[in-house]
């Protein structure tokens, strides 16, 4: 029996962590409106923003469509240049991605009290 760590990460991950979610780098927010804004859109389902160090991130949890009923890539083969160009060399595999998180938004109320706390008079 071949050692896990002969394995391939990607063949040892049977949820596909990494094709769980869509991330888009934001700019950093500084305004009262640009809050304003992070509220409404954290206030959808399956919204949340996090910063690390890489900066802020607006992140919507939502599988991908081509995860296997066994999970893995449907379309391995054919997948795109973003899916191909993915490094697992350290990966939600290893330990989860909020661990590297500075904050962490889940919810409309987390965001509001930073809000709160950030600026003195919060509408």
């Amino acid at each position: 029996m071949p050692d896990s760590d002969d394995i391939p990460k990607c063949e040892q991950c049977t949820k596909s962590i990494c094709c769980q979610y869509v991330t888009q780098q934001i700019d950093t927010p500084r305004k009262k409106s640009e809050f304003s804004q992070m509220l409404w859109q954290v206030s959808h389902r399956d919204v949340e923003f996090y910063k690390d160090s890489d900066g802020w991130f607006i992140m919507f949890n939502t599988p991908c469509e081509h995860i296997s009923s066994e999970g893995m890539c449907g379309i391995y083969h054919h997948r795109p240049d973003i899916c191909r160009d993915y490094s697992n060399d350290y990966c939600e595999f290893d330990s989860p991605a909020e661990e590297g998180f500075d904050l962490y938004f889940k919810t409309y109320a987390q965001l509001l009290a930073y809000c709160q706390k950030r600026f003195k008079k919060w509408p």
